[in-house]
């Protein structure tokens, strides 16, 4: 059975950094492309930040210069590195994936959530 793990949530002030980490655990299926989505209460799931099969990112404009998205292939891995955090990043942090096995591309599966919490 495929999972997708998030862990590196936290509780972190104005300024500081916090790194994510999602691993696919669990088959033999790689992250294909990945990403980051959000959802703070009250608002709707947003995308933070995505990464393709090839390494070509994409990033929320607000968020464009202090996270970055990278994968690590040897881990089966996509992580959010993300820094000079604000009060406004604090949200549920959820990955997102598309699973590739041989022939097989399994699409849109969600890690559990990692809760962010910045402090001002």
């Amino acid at each position: 059975q495929v999972q997708l793990v998030e862990s590196g949530g936290g509780l972190v002030q104005a300024g500081g950094s916090l790194r994510l980490s999602c691993a696919a655990s669990g088959s033999t299926f790689s992250i294909n492309a990945g990403r980051w989505y959000r959802q703070a209460p009250g608002k709707r799931r947003e995308l933070v930040a995505g990464i393709t099969s090839g390494g070509t990112t994409n990033y929320l404009d607000s968020v464009q210069g202090r996270f970055t998205i990278s994968r690590d292939n040897a881990k089966n891995t996509v992580l959010l590195q993300m820094n000079s955090l604000r009060p406004e990043d604090t949200a549920v942090y959820y990955c997102n994936a598309d699973l590739k096995g041989g022939v097989v591309l399994l699409r849109d599966f969600w890690g559990q959530g990692t809760q962010v919490t910045v402090s001002s």
